[in-house]
């Protein structure tokens, strides 16, 4: 247990960590694709499915959403 609570927080910081280099269009991209498997995996659970698929589902289609974006937009 002890070390379960020393590596949990080395992880969030090394996970945190790793955002701060990226582009603006890079962050929007990564945004869509959380938002996406939030929304595509509670969508799946309320409809009965497995709630695994529907968060590949929706990651892929937020992570899709936030690169047209940025290509319209301009982004970087």
């Amino acid at each position: 247990m002890k070390k379960l609570l020393v590596a949990l927080p080395l992880v969030a910081a090394f996970t945190l960590g790793g955002c701060s280099n990226m582009s603006t269009g890079q962050q929007r991209e990564l945004s869509g694709g959380a938002i996406g498997a939030g929304a595509g995996a509670a969508i799946a659970a309320i409809a009965g499915g497995n709630p695994i698929w529907g968060a590949i589902g929706g990651a892929a289609v937020g992570t899709l959403g936030g690169f047209l974006y940025n290509k319209n937009a301009g982004g970087n």
